[in-house]
């Protein structure tokens, strides 16, 4: 079987569910206006995506241990692609979140077994060539999704931000069953679907909790009763893993110093940045008046310099260990948000936008990789690699989507009336 050929199946698969995670960023004024989304609900056309994906990635990493890894990368990609072909031709703002959410757990399914795939094809020298070219390609798609979506929302139609994915999820189904490997990576493992329904769960009440604490108050009973209800399906979740025989997660991995503390970055990494997408998306299409394909160019700075300065940075770790660089880049990043919070109603990309981007990016492309080697660095050399990157992954989708709603709440709840920059 040519190596080869499946590093580009399984990497091809990866970009799209990286792309789907910022592609839509700059087509949502044009979704808002197509579909009729109000100000406050236009987040959960990102974060139906962002909490089925993340709450997910662990229990299909599971289903790939228990079935052939192949027929969970199908099915995955199966459900991946009819629902972006759902999203393209929604009618309705509930038709298009569902259809998102159908997205995001086919994603979640289809990126675990591709990741599942990948370390049991390559050993070695091998194995940390594919992950570097699975973790490269995974910053391209972040970069280019920015630019496909002002492309294609400017000569197309927003549709085309999920219509693109069809073409890619159909070649990738003709020549999987002909170079993926089929083979179950172990025997008598078993699933832990309510592990998963709780997490999922739990985690979704508290963003919509925060959602809408913005119309209803933060004492509301709605806001209240959806508080209570998260903590009770998160506490059942921790209950269920301290007593399943093969737990999603194992609990003991968060007395490792270097998990816990590289779950925390990676939640404030995704929640502040992802944040800082939407927003930044809007101030430049609603302030500054950008057309989509303008507003995707205007990303494209800040998106080399992520690309630039990770490759520099994973040097520096190997060398120096990542302390460093994480302090340095959280510094960066913080400098930065600190920046885009004086942006001024009658602004410009040159003078306002542009510096506080590269420092972003510079911020970003240093502490993404900070965050996977602190992470993953006293895990793995027991079998639990697959726990690792299944960690970094769902915590980086779910801080995403805890930011965007957090950051919305405060928004909205902050301003007598939706700014300019929110505004229909």
């Amino acid at each position: 079987m040519p190596h080869r050929a499946v590093l580009v199946l399984v990497c091809a698969a990866q970009f799209l569910c990286v792309l789907d995670d910022t592609i839509v960023n700059v087509a949502l004024p044009s979704i808002q206006r197509g579909l009729g989304f109000s100000a406050a609900n236009l987040p959960w056309v990102v974060n139906a995506y962002l909490v089925s994906f993340g709450g997910l990635l662990l229990l299909g990493g599971r289903a790939a241990d228990l079935f052939a890894r192949r027929a969970v990368f199908l099915t995955g990609l199966a459900v991946f692609g009819t629902a972006s072909l759902v999203c393209g031709f929604a009618e309705t703002p509930g038709a298009l979140v569902g259809a998102r959410i159908a997205q995001g757990a086919g994603a979640a399914f289809m990126s675990a077994a591709a990741l599942a795939i990948l370390s049991v094809t390559f050993t070695g020298a091998a194995r940390h060539r594919a992950f570097g070219v699975w973790g490269g390609l995974s910053g391209v798609a972040g970069a280019l999704g920015m630019l496909l979506g002002g492309a294609l929302t400017t000569w197309l139609s927003w549709r085309w931000v999920f219509l693109l994915n069809v073409p890619v999820v159909l070649l990738v189904a003709v020549l999987g069953p002909r170079f993926l490997p089929a083979a179950r990576s172990a025997k008598g493992a078993t699933l832990d679907p309510f592990g998963a329904i709780t997490a999922t769960g739990g985690l979704g009440l508290l963003i919509l909790a925060i959602a809408q604490a913005r119309v209803a108050g933060w004492g509301s009973g709605s806001t209240l009763g959806c508080l209570a209800g998260a903590a009770v399906l998160l506490a059942g979740f921790l209950v269920i893993e301290s007593r399943h025989r093969a737990p999603l997660v194992p609990l003991h991995v968060f007395r490792l110093r270097t998990v816990g503390g590289g779950i925390a970055c990676g939640l404030l990494l995704a929640g502040a940045m992802l944040a800082l997408f939407f927003f930044l998306t809007l101030y430049l299409q609603r302030v500054l008046g950008y057309r989509p394909l303008q507003a995707g160019l205007a990303y494209l700075p800040m998106s080399l310099t992520v690309l630039l300065v990770a490759g520099f940075a994973a040097r520096v770790i190997h060398r120096f260990g990542h302390r460093a660089p994480l302090i340095t880049g959280f510094t960066l990043i913080a400098a930065a948000l600190l920046w885009f919070a004086r942006l001024p109603a009658g602004g410009g990309y040159l003078a306002h936008v542009l510096g506080p981007a590269l420092l972003a990016g510079a911020g970003l492309g240093t502490t993404l990789v900070g965050v996977v080697t602190v992470t993953t660095a006293e895990l793995g050399g027991d079998g639990t690699a697959g726990l690792a990157s299944g960690l970094v992954n769902t915590t980086q989708q779910l801080g995403g989507a805890l930011g965007i709603a957090a950051l919305s709440a405060i928004t909205f709840t902050t301003a007598e009336a939706a700014p300019a920059v929110l505004a229909a």
